[in-house]
């Protein structure tokens, strides 16, 4: 194994004197975006602000109205050894005034809205990556064998999953399982679950720790939802629940809580408009297909790992549901708001979860589905993009970048569909093209 170092920078986690700070907001796909400022204007960072033009960011403004500020959090203040530099999140605002589009800002705006109903939510995800070596363009190759669970021989990257382990701590995450996933040269290292924002942040560390570690090892590493036609697409599975005056508000007697299951039909309620949100790439919907593990039929149920919903646990503080469809392209801030604002209004209205299956939803036929009352998930990009017009609680969920999203995501499907017409394409094509690659491998 090659010694992690980037650019001469040794990779101990021996504390040193950094003297230069990362200012990290994410644009509208999800996607880290940034700058780097001495050590000593922090705590004008903090107070004041960084002014940037946001012009160039995709899904902020546009050059007539781009000037932006960068505000730091500074709860959120790490060092980044193996870089030597720190690294801080933050707010985006226009003046004096948050920017509506600020990913980070929704889901503020979305837990302060939550709390006011009393409530406090921990989401733990479970996002699924590739490592590929490339070759050419899009020329992927595996560098190992290894399937579900293996160990040792058929599992080449073992060291390089330790490694990554090794320096989540150092930006806050706590490793909990580190396995080999079903596709060859795919792999899963669980955190631990933390409050929503917290959370959202930890997966934007995740996948910055997964790619530098890579990048040392000469590799390449992935979130892609699907990188490769034939093989398992990556999910990212997310455990969620929600806390009242300091206890599990999902605990019920027997099951789950009614508080829980009005949440779990509300999600199922909104779950058309929700998957453009959780799964917002053209790619997405190539892992949403019958024949993997990838949930595409709107159902529920406890243990149960072909349904929309899994309810793994329903006893003591482990209660939780598991949101299974959403994928690592999706962009954390704006998928936990606008999921909590769909379970809250299921609380709000009272919703009953429909749908509810103990068997193997995949085995059914469609009239035995049609008869538990289980729907499907939108086939593509464009299909979900219109469910999300007509959903009023997930619009608003997204608060004001809800415009630019839609703008955004909107010109994204017909750049495909231009794409797809050039190449003599059909629409419904289920093999990734290199249009996705270019657009999605970096995700």
């Amino acid at each position: 194994m090659n010694d992690l170092s980037m650019s001469g920078v040794g990779h101990g986690l021996e504390s040193k004197r950094m003297m230069f700070i990362q200012l990290i907001f994410v644009d509208i796909n999800g996607v880290p975006k940034g700058m780097e400022v001495p050590i000593g204007r922090y705590d004008e960072a903090i107070e004041g602000g960084i002014a940037f033009d946001g012009s160039s960011i995709p899904g902020f403004e546009g050059i007539e109205d781009s000037d932006l500020i960068f505000k730091a959090d500074p709860s959120t203040y790490a060092e980044v050894p193996w870089e030597g530099v720190s690294r801080v999140y933050g707010y985006i605002y226009k003046g004096d005034k948050s920017y509506p589009a600020d990913p980070r800002g929704v889901l503020r705006d979305t837990l302060e809205e939550l709390e006011k109903a009393g409530f406090k939510a921990y989401i733990g995800p479970e996002p699924e990556f590739y490592l590929f070596r490339k070759n050419g363009s899009w020329e992927l190759q595996i560098p190992d064998s290894g399937g579900y669970f293996d160990l040792v021989t058929l599992d080449k990257a073992r060291g390089i999953r330790r490694e990554i382990a090794l320096h989540m701590p150092a930006l806050g995450l706590v490793p909990e399982v580190l396995h080999h996933e079903v596709g060859k040269a795919q792999h899963e290292i669980d955190f631990r679950y933390d409050e929503a924002l917290k959370a959202a942040d930890n997966i934007i560390s995740f996948k910055h720790i997964v790619k530098a570690t890579a990048e040392a090892h000469g590799l390449y590493a992935t979130f892609m939802p699907k990188p490769l036609y034939g093989f398992p697409g990556n999910g990212m599975h997310l455990h969620i629940s929600l806390w009242k005056d300091g206890k599990n508000a999902f605990i019920g007697d027997d099951g789950l809580s009614e508080t829980a299951l009005h949440f779990l039909g509300g999600v199922l309620a909104h779950a058309k408009a929700l998957t453009a949100v959780t799964n917002p790439t053209v790619n997405s919907y190539k892992r949403l297909v019958p024949g993997y593990e990838a949930p595409v039929y709107i159902s529920w149920g406890y243990r149960n790992r072909s349904t929309l919903i899994r309810v793994p646990a329903f006893w003591g503080n482990g209660a939780r549901i598991e949101y299974r469809c959403p994928d690592p392209s999706a962009n954390p801030y704006l998928a936990f708001a606008a999921i909590l604002m769909a379970g809250l209004d299921g609380i709000k209205r009272k919703i009953e979860p429909e749908a509810y299956v103990e068997e193997n939803v995949y085995e059914m036929d469609d009239s035995r589905r049609e008869s538990l009352g289980i729907d499907t998930l939108p086939k593509s990009l464009g299909e979900a993009l219109e469910w999300l017009k007509e959903d009023k609680v997930v619009r608003k969920a997204l608060g004001g970048a809800y415009r630019n999203f839609m703008a955004y995501k909107e010109r994204e499907w017909e750049g495909y569909l231009e794409y797809l017409g050039a190449k003599g394409l059909p629409e419904g094509t289920k093999k990734v093209t290199e249009w996705e690659l270019e657009r999605y491998f970096h995700v």
